[in-house]
């Protein structure tokens, strides 16, 4: 089924309890996931990825609670986990209605969920990327209980920064909130760092890879970028960096929903990974260190901040 028929059952009061949520809107899996798990006293245990294993779940969902609690499952994952298994654990649904079962598989292989639990009561929903006017409300509805003043041109704005993710638009309007004033474009621009702006990260990445960036870094400058602004991005670039680099060292493979906070591309993903792994958290440090005291320098008055910047990032690429 889609959402829409989900929205129905929720109105309607006639939702199964086992669930399986996948599709390419990781922002509606997760909304769903607290939707039908938003159970108060409720005995909740969540799987993320690496960590699922089938024994725990099925003794969570198997186990009568002391205390008359209903027992949650959620298994969170970017990998397949074995129908058979899965089954198993709307079984233990369909036996106890007390029971709550949500996977949200947050993976590419939509067509092993569309009709893959028809024998069962399951409810398999494929969630779509929501259209514009479908993700502004979303914004505009968070916005509201968040108590952040923005109109519906500053939210297109905002949801145009970050290429349309309503996860990572939403996660700004806490930026807003200490703001006692209604928000513009203008004050967006000032206060987000968007993904869509593929100028800066390509001269980002141009910088990592020790090619010539000066002539990037000008036309940014003349275009009106602000020195510390450009040299909080590399910043903030390299950190993500860094834990993917601490990530991969403990895990073995890369996760951008538990490093980044939300899915991401693979090929975003592996890009990002391989270049984690050039440097040494040694170098991390000292690059981090560099930033930093050059961040400072800025800051002070009376100092040529295209000039500091200029000499940081040659600094930057010869410590790679």
């Amino acid at each position: 089924m889609y959402k829409s028929e989900l929205d129905k059952h929720i109105q309607n009061n006639s939702l199964s309890n086992s669930f399986i949520f996948f599709g390419e809107s990781g922002f509606f899996i997760d909304m769903y996931t607290k939707v039908v798990t938003n159970i108060e006293d409720a005995s909740v245990l969540t799987f993320y990825y690496d960590e699922y294993d089938f024994n725990s779940a099925k003794a969570h969902l198997s186990q009568g609670s002391l205390f008359g609690d209903r027992n949650v499952l959620i298994i969170k994952s970017e990998k397949k986990v074995d129908k058979k298994q899965l089954e198993v654990l709307i079984e233990f649904c369909e036996k106890n209605p007390d029971n709550i079962f949500v996977y949200a598989y947050y993976g590419s292989d939509h067509k092993s969920y569309a009709k893959g639990f028809s024998k069962t009561t399951a409810m398999s929903v494929r969630f779509f990327h929501p259209k514009d006017f479908e993700a502004n409300n979303i914004v505009a509805q968070i916005a509201k209980e968040k108590n952040v003043t923005i109109d519906k041109y500053s939210i297109s704005h905002l949801l145009l920064i970050h290429n349309g993710d309503i996860a990572l638009a939403c996660n700004e309007l806490d930026k807003f909130r200490v703001y006692d004033k209604p928000i513009s474009t203008k004050d967006i621009d000032n206060l987000v760092f968007g993904l869509a702006e593929v100028n800066i990260d390509e001269f980002v990445k141009k910088l990592l890879y020790k090619k010539d960036f000066k002539e990037d870094l000008y036309n940014m400058l003349e275009h009106g970028e602000d020195e510390i602004r450009v040299l909080t991005i590399i910043t903030a670039y390299l950190t993500q960096l860094y834990m993917f680099n601490i990530y991969i060292r403990v895990n073995g493979t890369p996760n951008a929903l538990e490093i980044l906070g939300y899915p991401a591309p693979k090929f975003v993903v592996d890009e990002k990974a391989a270049l984690s792994l050039k440097f040494k958290p040694h170098t991390y440090s000292k690059l981090h260190e560099l930033l930093l005291e050059s961040e400072l320098k800025m800051k002070s008055s009376h100092v040529d901040k295209s000039a500091i910047l200029l000499s940081t990032l040659i600094r930057v690429q010869k410590l790679l």
